[in-house]
């Protein structure tokens, strides 16, 4: 793959590398910067890509790593990480109940909203994301399944009060 192939590549899952990262980390800079060293890093390996049809999970699985490591890094300034975190969750014209559904998503253990957002909110196969968070099959169907049934409780709960 060349420079203009993974350039074009990438640009076809842009948004939802962005999105996956904004339901990761607190903020949005911090979602930009992930992104953007995930990408560095993916060029840098490129060569590890044994299979290019699976580039978007590939790709994918080394920005879910970088979230990860960057929440590490973060968690001793956990503070200050968090300043302002609630302007960046706001979106100006988000449809009524958007902000609790988001809330309600970031409140999900990360081993269901993860599942939930890979394979509702960005329309991978289960079995691409099985690959990418190296589980079986069976385990993300679970994670769904249950992530649906807690985001679900939620929801119903935040009517309620």
């Amino acid at each position: 793959m060349d420079e203009r192939q993974f350039s074009q590549r990438v640009r076809a899952c842009e948004q939802k590398l962005y999105n996956t990262a904004r339901m990761l980390l607190p903020c949005q800079a911090d979602c930009e910067d992930a992104v953007q060293e995930a990408l560095f890093k993916a060029w840098a390996r490129l060569d590890s890509l044994r299979d290019t049809g699976r580039f978007e999970a590939w790709l994918m699985r080394i920005l879910i790593n970088e979230c990860k490591m960057l929440l590490r890094r973060r968690r001793a300034h956990r503070e200050s990480a968090l300043t302002g975190a609630e302007e960046d969750f706001r979106v100006p014209d988000a449809p009524p109940g958007a902000e609790e559904m988001r809330a309600a998503l970031r409140a999900l253990e990360e081993k269901y909203r993860l599942p939930l957002l890979l394979h509702l909110a960005e329309g991978f196969e289960v079995v691409d994301v099985a690959r990418m968070l190296r589980l079986s099959r069976g385990a993300v169907k679970w994670r769904i399944h249950r992530g649906r049934q807690l985001l679900r409780a939620a929801l119903e709960q935040e009517v309620r009060i």
